[in-house]
């Protein structure tokens, strides 16, 4: 008898089926895995592509702005603005190298008619300071033609008035504090607390007085007097730089120099500054282009990060240690 079996109601035999039943599942598994896959690849490559392009397009723009100037980019006549804001610092933003760069930029841009210095600033560094007021004499004799004004909004004190008298003219408000034309410098003493504390000091230098601004040995009056002298002469210096700057619009007083502040009003009366106006004014009424272009020197967002976390109390700190002298 043949071994074939014969299907019901069919003449045709039925051959024994050798295929394993699972494997056309694996192979189905296969293929839509390996689709996923591709699918993914082609995603990621068009992901890594649109990347690429928008990475291209703000470089581009990023270059551009880096290359050209704002003054290269403004086409048309205009007052051009730096801004002078916070203690002046070589670590803040009102360091004098900033302030520089912003100035020699609005100087020298072909379109600018005149340069604001906008100053909101309680003082700082005599040095810093300094620096600023002779880069805008050298400016104003490089570009007769081209006026500086210094226009004030809250506070130009100290180190901030010792920059404004350099300019041509100062405008301020009439509640603006002027003046505090004077140095001071920051220091303290432990030496009562380290005695109560049973700390022994143990103090090395080479140099009669190389530890004379020590904050846990007593003061001595030599010393005190040494200070003063340093104190005098910066003081006379920055006298000095007024009375060049104001010349014979400045009225003086018996408390002039003594570090005493004014309100913008004030100062007008004594001669510390000129007119009652803002930037938009100088620029609308004095210079005579409305348009105001701004030339600060912008820092970048991780330098902005970094003078931000801690700056002031670090400041404030390595004065008190270091004795810094300051014009606030």
């Amino acid at each position: 008898m043949s071994e074939d079996k014969w299907t019901s109601g069919s003449d045709t035999p039925r051959e024994t089926d050798n295929v394993n039943p699972d494997k056309w599942e694996r192979d189905l598994l296969h293929r839509l895995a390996f689709a996923a896959l591709n699918e993914q690849r082609r995603t990621r490559r068009w992901g890594i592509f649109f990347k690429f392009l928008i990475f291209v397009y703000l470089f581009g723009i990023l270059a551009i702005a880096r290359l050209s100037g704002p003054g290269e980019i403004t086409p048309e006549e205009h007052t051009a603005l730096v801004d002078l804001v916070g203690v002046i610092a070589p670590e803040a933003d009102a360091n004098a190298d900033t302030i520089v760069t912003g100035l020699r930029r609005a100087f020298e841009a072909k379109k600018s008619k005149a340069v604001i210095l906008r100053i909101n600033s309680p003082g700082g560094s005599p040095v810093q300071a300094g620096y600023i007021n002779d880069e805008i004499k050298r400016l104003r004799e490089e570009f007769p033609d081209k006026p500086l004004y210094a226009v004030v909004s809250d506070v130009c004190a100290s180190g901030g008035y010792f920059i404004a008298v350099a300019a041509d003219k100062i405008y301020v408000d009439r509640a603006s504090i002027i003046g505090s034309i004077g140095v001071r410098m920051d220091s303290f003493g432990f030496v009562e607390a380290i005695d109560k504390l049973g700390v022994e000091r143990r103090l090395m230098t080479a140099g009669e007085h190389k530890g004379f601004l020590d904050p846990f040995l007593p003061s001595k009056e030599e010393d005190v007097a040494h200070i003063q002298s340093l104190l005098d002469n910066i003081h006379g210096q920055f006298i000095q730089r007024v009375r060049d700057g104001r010349g014979e619009r400045l009225k003086e007083t018996p408390n002039m120099f003594s570090g005493l502040i004014w309100t913008g009003e004030q100062s007008i009366d004594l001669g510390l500054a000129d007119a009652i106006g803002n930037s938009s004014y100088v620029a609308r009424e004095v210079v005579g282009a409305e348009d105001i272009i701004d030339y600060t020197p912008q820092p970048s967002f991780l330098e902005q990060f970094q003078r931000g976390v801690g700056v002031s109390m670090t400041q404030a700190f390595k004065a008190l240690l270091s004795g810094e002298v300051a014009l606030r």
